[in-house]
């Protein structure tokens, strides 16, 4: 029997990078990594509009932040 563990991410307010991955976005905007996926299909109608870098998706943190404030652009 394996055991999940949880991870954790520091405060938004904290990331220092421009960009982070899907799970760690998806704990910032409190929705699932799916929900994240799915926005990166709607382009350009999703939440945020991530960039893809060899395959994986790279979220912009000032979007998120963004987002968090109350909308986007």
């Amino acid at each position: 029997m394996t055991t999940a563990t949880a991870q954790t991410f520091p405060p938004i307010d904290q990331e220092t990078r421009s960009h982070v991955g899907t799970d760690q976005a998806a704990f910032y905007c409190m929705r699932k990594p799916q929900t994240m996926r799915m926005w990166a299909a709607l382009e350009p109608k999703g939440a945020i509009k991530p960039i893809r870098v060899n395959g994986r998706l790279a979220w912009p943190v000032a979007e998120i932040r963004a987002l968090l404030e109350g909308g986007t652009k």
